[in-house]
């Protein structure tokens, strides 16, 4: 019974081809946009977890807070110090450092370039791998004996040099105030996502190169910041609030003092504002399901009427009411859910386009399809059954008397 009214449907939709697809189209838009809005904010989702996972998801800053008005020298970090935390946490702490950094002008030849330099630890690969290409990492001799040497960036040497071939090669560059020559003993290369290179751009004009931590510590050993990263699987919650407190007391600080960020918190804020925006577009855009679900109701009362003669005919040769019922929701359901199907092939489409486009992966979860479909069929029958229940309940006598 169940595949004759589904075929009476199908028959009763190609006659009035132009008419079905008008209907549709409320139930394609709404479709095709939920599904679209919500495999990009998926796709964001994934690419922003992607982009902090590769800074390191265990990943913390800690300073005195932004907010402390009598900022004191003591509130300063020391190279002591973080040995003191190192020896404190040392079970939960897989990498620390000053968090010290400088934008430098570099002078190698007749080449003059801006480059950004990243104070580092000699075991710093452990926490962001590289690729060496030549030469060699930073090593703890180049940290204790604060050298000059440098590890620099692939296409940065390639710009700064001509060729990617720089060990050994010099530039003079100014670190806080102390012009020198430096020394290239390794040249890198780390690999990044696309959206990573979307987010900078390209490579641009500045170059990037590791130095040792130590110099840009010089010459008082102080230093603001306190970077760290912890050992996989610690509740950075609880870590980040005993390690606070331990700052507290050996700087003569209250714990609230201290302001920390975390890339756990990052990711968790990102998610939210991903997955509210996700929802709150996508419900915008679900209203316009309703509009498809009241067309459908409003041709399918057309439907009923220009087939009052076929009712009555039905229900004179035996049609119980109940059949008549399901044949039009049916017919309803096989309609919005069409219309699902297409929204989800269309919005498929665009996004898988966009993607390709952009260099960018997408995700498209084969769940949210499926519910989609459901769901479009389910706004046909729920928006079908007073059609339905119309024609259901029509008199057969007044039904073949229906001009």
């Amino acid at each position: 019974m169940l595949g004759e009214n589904m075929i009476m449907a199908f028959h009763a939709i190609m006659a009035n081809k132009m008419r079905s697809f008008l209907t549709m189209l409320g139930i394609i838009i709404g479709i095709g946009s939920v599904i679209s809005i919500v495999s990009i904010g998926d796709t964001m989702r994934g690419l922003f977890a992607d982009l902090y996972k590769d800074a390191g998801a265990t990943q913390a800053v800690v300073s005195i807070g932004y907010n402390v008005e009598d900022v004191r020298d003591s509130d300063y970090f020391t190279l002591d110090e973080l040995d003191k935390i190192k020896e404190i946490f040392g079970d939960e702490i897989s990498y620390i450092d000053s968090y010290a950094s400088v934008n430098s002008e570099v002078l190698a030849g007749r080449t003059n370039m801006k480059f950004d330099f990243q104070g580092i630890d000699w075991n710093f690969s452990d926490v962001q791998p590289v690729t060496m290409i030549s030469g060699r990492y930073l090593n703890e001799g180049d940290i204790l004996g604060r050298k000059k040497n440098v590890v620099i960036e692939e296409e940065s040497a390639r710009k700064l040099f001509g060729t990617e071939n720089a060990v050994g090669k010099t530039f003079r560059t100014t670190v806080y105030g102390d012009t020198d020559m430096y020394t290239v003993v390794g040249v890198y290369k780390k690999e990044m996502s696309a959206f990573q290179k979307l987010l900078s751009g390209g490579s641009g004009d500045t170059g990037s190169a590791y130095i040792p931590y130590t110099l840009l510590t010089w010459p008082n050993d102080q230093f603001y910041y306190c970077r760290l990263y912890a050992k996989e699987g610690t509740d950075m919650v609880n870590f980040m609030s005993r390690l606070t407190v331990y700052l507290g007391k050996i700087k003569n600080r209250n714990a609230e003092d201290f302001y920390t960020n975390t890339v756990a918190d990052e990711m968790g804020s990102i998610d939210s504002l991903m997955g509210g925006l996700s929802m709150a577009v996508g419900g915008i855009a679900a209203i316009s399901l309703l509009v498809g679900g009241i067309g459908i109701m409003n041709i399918m009362l057309v439907s009923v009427t220009e087939r009052t003669r076929e009712i009555g005919i039905r229900k004179a040769l035996g049609a119980r009411t109940r059949d008549v019922l399901i044949q039009f929701l049916t017919e309803s359901a096989i309609l919005s859910a069409l219309g699902g199907i297409i929204g989800v092939l269309l919005a498929v489409s665009l996004v898988t386009a966009g993607g390709a486009a952009l260099g960018l992966p997408v995700v498209i979860k084969p769940g949210i399809i499926l519910l989609a479909v459901s769901f479009s069929a389910v706004v046909g029958i729920f928006f079908g059954i007073y059609p339905a229940s119309k024609a259901a309940k029509a008199d057969p006598i007044d039904a073949l008397r229906y001009e």
